[in-house]
């Protein structure tokens, strides 16, 4: 090798090498960007199924098949119909109840207050205007709540996107698979299709899933907190459905309203349902998620575990989303994999 040659290939490592850096650089700062695009690919995948279904069927004549772009918006309109008709279920008797929660506040908080005193637990009784001395300066304040709101639009924004994002992925999902299938070699096409093929099976079916464990918890909420004596546990049930579909915060924040009701009954219905949340997740956590799951994706209770565990640690609340329809799809990859070894060995 010449020293004319030697310095190009110096030259080409250094220049590969800082590009390298410049992209991994680019990709941390679009990571919010990616990950969004990766949850709409995954609904989009998980929806094509039900797409399909609907727009191989046939309409009233026999004769035609439902346009693609209708089948999509038929499932847009069902899942805003399913939203208004909870919301509508929902919003009404919690505003009731928030408000005779707020009336009712400050009586429990003088009795909290006395118990403490009685207890020894603290020295005097707090008052109204010592917490309204305590509050944060107005400027600082202020700033929070535009902060606050701020962050509300931004999640709002992302909310929206993730929603409109998979129609338009569906819709135009022909092209795209034509495009992609055009960067790979042809050699390998027809193994990609088939990955293709088996990965929108899997993600379809982790849909599926989370809608069985919502039915699931939000069946047996309805009825425990029933058997308790909660206020309006129809509502709290179907809370509690929705909050499964929700990883690791869902069930908690869904828990919440279920406790308040319970205690403006008595703080023993309030104690009896943590109790009876605490099991429920206990037996969903360890029980169904891993057995309905295996059942529906194929993926082991183990590796759901240890992709909840990865996918926490790594996004947090994104990461738990993701982290089974990923699991199956990077299974399915290893599959593919070992296969082609082992066929090439033969």
């Amino acid at each position: 090798m010449t020293t004319a040659e030697h310095n190009r290939v110096i030259t080409r490592a250094v220049t590969m090498f800082l590009l390298g850096i410049v992209l991994l650089v680019v990709l941390f700062l679009i990571r919010e960007v990616l990950l969004t695009l990766y949850v709409s690919g995954l609904l989009a995948i998980g929806l094509s199924p039900a797409v399909q279904w609907i727009e191989h069927t046939r309409l009233l004549t026999g004769r035609r098949r439902i346009p693609r772009w209708l089948a999509i918006l038929s499932l847009y309109l069902a899942f805003l119909a399913a939203v208004g008709l909870v919301m509508a279920m929902v919003v009404p008797p919690l505003i009731a109840q928030v408000q005779q929660l707020f009336v009712a506040l400050p009586g429990y908080i003088d009795q909290v207050q006395s118990t403490l005193v009685e207890r020894g637990l603290i020295h005097k009784r707090w008052s109204w205007s010592d917490l309204v001395a305590n509050i944060q300066a107005p400027g600082l304040a202020i700033s929070s709540f535009f902060g606050a709101v701020q962050g509300v639009i931004g999640v709002l924004g992302t909310v929206v996107t993730v929603l409109l994002l998979p129609f338009y992925l569906l819709l135009e999902s022909a092209s795209l698979k034509v495009s992609a299938m055009r960067l790979i070699a042809p050699a390998n096409r027809r193994r990609a299709d088939r990955l293709m093929r088996a990965a929108t099976v899997k993600v379809g079916a982790w849909l599926g899933g989370q809608l069985l464990l919502g039915a699931i918890i939000g069946a047996t909420a309805t009825f425990g907190f029933w058997l308790i004596g909660v206020p309006y546990f129809y509502v709290l049930g179907l809370v509690a459905a929705v909050g499964e579909l929700i990883p690791v915060v869902g069930p908690i924040l869904a828990a919440v309203p279920a406790i308040l009701l319970g205690w403006t009954v008595s703080p023993q219905v309030a104690i009896t349902v943590l109790g009876y949340c605490a099991v429920q997740q206990f037996v969903e956590n360890n029980f169904l998620v891993p057995r309905i799951m295996e059942r529906q994706v194929g993926v082991s209770p183990v590796t759901i575990m240890i992709a909840l565990l990865v996918g926490t640690s790594l996004l947090g609340f994104a990461g738990a989303i993701l982290a089974v329809p990923t699991a199956a799809i990077v299974q399915l990859v290893l599959e593919e994999y070992f296969l082609h070894e082992e066929t090439a060995e033969e």
